[in-house]
């Protein structure tokens, strides 16, 4: 008996299925117009960035040498926090390795007895539910009232959200479900992936920009890979948070620190985002002309809250044609199939970015074009189905 046959059953499967997935190591320049990439405010090769992680590699080394707790905690990490929860209006910050481990830890370290979670959040926030052994309330898309029916009771109760969401783009109601929580005394998680460095002024984030940003029933979950174009996470909240995580965070206690060249990197992105405050707005209304775009040419989209643009194909085999199709036409972008969305709600995404010029949106405007008349487009009629 092969001991790998089921494996193999699997891929021909997906294959059948159009969901099989490619690596596609790309070339060091800029071989097509990146509109696939996290990189909203073009900071990731930005002379800046690169002099900032270069200096923290000849002071600190090439590696933090060990988990925080023992020797992968520098002078650097504690001045990146500081400078995060400052940026952020947020209490204090810790570090972690990446996003998707400061959503890891974060849920499963504060041992809640209930968590309710959007049934549009990203898949850390999901596996975070699911390795916190906690039950779980998947709650309808950006609905409050299912949020406050599913708290009511509960006690130590946690309710998790993206602040903007990493495949429609939109926005969750911060406010409402902050005074829905308060009123049931749990903690609003929300995760900042796409909204840190975009959304709200200079960029501050969803939180700050709802008014609640340091509220002490409010933790949030950030990344340094989107945005700010380097690579780490961070929570941030109030020291009790901090304290309870640097005890207790199975993602941060047995994980490697971040490496000092990110480390020095974000904090050469956030010196640039206060010298430049009118990079977030740049990359908002690029989001908004791409959107507009694809809308004019009878493709359907979303209006978006920051920097992120799907333009729903709905069959993962056109969806890939399409990608290749604006490949062809120079434009590199996301193609997202299922589980990354729900089955027939395929789709491409693009990004903004906050240094694109006119002869770039005019390349994306030609690349979708050619989609609309070379494809066969339809919205999905389950826009809000879970991803679980």
């Amino acid at each position: 008996m092969d001991p790998l046959e089921r494996l193999t059953t699997a891929t021909r499967d997906r294959t059948a299925a159009g969901l099989r997935r490619t690596l596609r190591p790309r070339p060091p320049g800029p071989s097509l117009l990146d509109l696939a990439s996290n990189d909203y405010l073009g900071l990731s090769r930005d002379a800046r960035l690169a002099e900032g992680a270069i200096e923290a590699v000849r002071k600190w080394g090439a590696g933090s040498t060990g988990s925080r707790l023992v020797t992968g905690t520098t002078e650097l990490h504690a001045e990146l926090e500081h400078s995060l929860a400052e940026f952020t209006g947020m209490p204090s910050a810790l570090v972690f390795s990446s996003g998707y481990l400061a959503n890891l830890g974060v849920l499963t370290a504060l041992r809640p007895r209930l968590i309710v979670s959007d049934q549009g959040n990203h898949a850390s926030l999901i596996d975070g539910c699911r390795l916190s052994r906690a039950p779980v309330t998947v709650t309808p898309h950006g609905d409050v009232a299912a949020v406050d029916a599913a708290l009511a009771g509960a006690r130590d109760a946690i309710v998790v959200t993206d602040a903007v969401f990493s495949v429609d783009g939109d926005l969750a109601p911060l406010r409402e479900l902050h005074r829905v929580v308060r009123g049931h005394g749990a903690v609003l998680v929300i995760d900042e992936a796409h909204a840190l460095g975009v959304v709200g002024p200079g960029g501050r984030g969803a939180a700050y920009a709802a008014g609640i940003a340091g509220e002490p029933d409010v933790v949030l979950t950030a990344t340094l890979s989107k945005a700010l174009g380097t690579q780490g996470g961070a929570v941030l909240g109030a020291p009790e948070v901090i304290e309870t995580l640097i005890d207790t965070a199975r993602s941060f206690v047995f994980d490697t620190g971040l490496a000092p060249a990110c480390a020095g990197a974000a904090l050469a992105a956030l010196d640039v985002l206060a010298a430049e405050p009118d990079l977030p707005e740049r990359a908002r209304s690029h989001a908004v002309r791409l959107a507009g775009t694809a809308r004019e040419l009878g493709l359907a989209t979303t209006s978006p809250a920051a920097a992120v643009v799907p333009v729903i194909i709905g069959d993962p085999h056109e969806a890939v044609r399409a990608a290749d199709l604006c490949a062809d036409h120079g434009v590199r972008v996301g193609c997202f199939r299922p589980p990354s969305v729900p089955v027939g709600r395929a789709c491409l995404r693009l990004t903004a970015r906050a240094d694109l010029g006119e002869a770039d949106l005019t390349a994306v405007t030609k690349a979708l074009a050619t989609v609309k008349k070379q494809t066969r487009p339809y919205p999905a009629p389950n826009a809000g189905a879970t991803r679980r």
